[in-house]
C-alpha cells in the first residue's frame, strides 16, 4: 500500500463568469483572454491505481514531490526504485514530472528518446511507477494553456491567444524547467 502525506486543498476559486463574459464582449477577438490563475491553486493532485485495484488520491502541495520505495519519499510504493519520480512545482505554476526509474509516460514514453524523461503535466497526464499507474489531474481553471478556463467549443476548436503569464517568482521554485514543451496524450 502507499504511505502518502495528505495536505490541504488550497483556497482557490474559478475565474468570475461575468468577467469572462465581459472579457469576450469587450474583445475583438485579437485580445488575449487569460487562465493564469494565483500559483498552485486547482487542486493539483495525483489518482493513484495499485495493481490490486485500489485507488487513492496524492494532493501535490510541496515544491517538490518524491515517488518511489525510499522511506523518506513523498509516496511511498513498494517495488519502485527509492527515487523513482520527482513532481516539481516550477516557477511557471507548472508541475514537471521526472521519470528516473523505468515506467511509461505521455511525452518520451520509451527510455532514451532524445535522453528526456521529463513533462509537463496536464490533467489527465498518466504514468507508471512499478506496476501502479498514477494519473495527475488539476481543475481546468488553473491548467495553463486553456483560454476562460477550459475548453470553448472542444478540443479542436481555436483559441485566442493568452498574455504572458504572470511573475510567480514569489513562490519557492526549482527553476530548472522552463523549457519544456508539453505533450498532450
Amino acid at each position: 500500500m502507499t504511505d502518502q502525506t495528505a495536505g490541504t486543498t488550497p483556497a482557490h476559486s474559478a475565474p468570475d463568469v461575468d468577467d469572462q463574459l465581459d472579457q469576450l464582449a469587450n474583445s475583438d477577438g485579437a485580445q488575449p483572454t487569460t487562465t493564469h490563475a494565483e500559483r498552485g491553486v486547482g487542486e493539483p493532485h495525483l489518482r493513484i491505481t495499485s495493481p490490486e485495484g485500489d485507488r487513492s488520491r496524492l494532493e501535490l502541495v510541496d515544491e517538490r514531490t518524491t515517488i518511489g520505495s525510499g522511506a523518506e519519499c513523498s509516496l511511498v510504493i513498494a517495488g519502485a526504485d527509492p527515487v523513482h519520480a520527482t513532481i516539481v512545482h516550477d516557477e511557471r505554476d507548472e508541475y514537471v514530472l521526472t521519470l528516473h526509474g523505468e515506467g511509461l509516460m505521455n511525452a518520451n514514453p520509451a527510455e532514451g528518446i532524445a535522453g528526456d524523461r521529463s513533462e509537463i503535466l496536464r490533467t489527465g497526464a498518466r504514468f507508471t511507477v512499478a506496476d501502479w499507474i498514477l494519473v495527475f489531474g488539476r481543475e481546468e481553471f488553473a491548467d495553463h494553456g486553456r483560454p476562460f478556463g477550459g475548453r470553448e467549443g472542444g478540443e479542436l476548436d481555436d483559441q485566442p491567444p493568452q498574455p504572458a503569464r504572470p511573475d510567480y517568482a514569489d513562490g519557492d521554485a526549482d527553476g530548472q524547467h522552463g523549457d519544456l514543451e508539453v505533450k498532450d496524450g
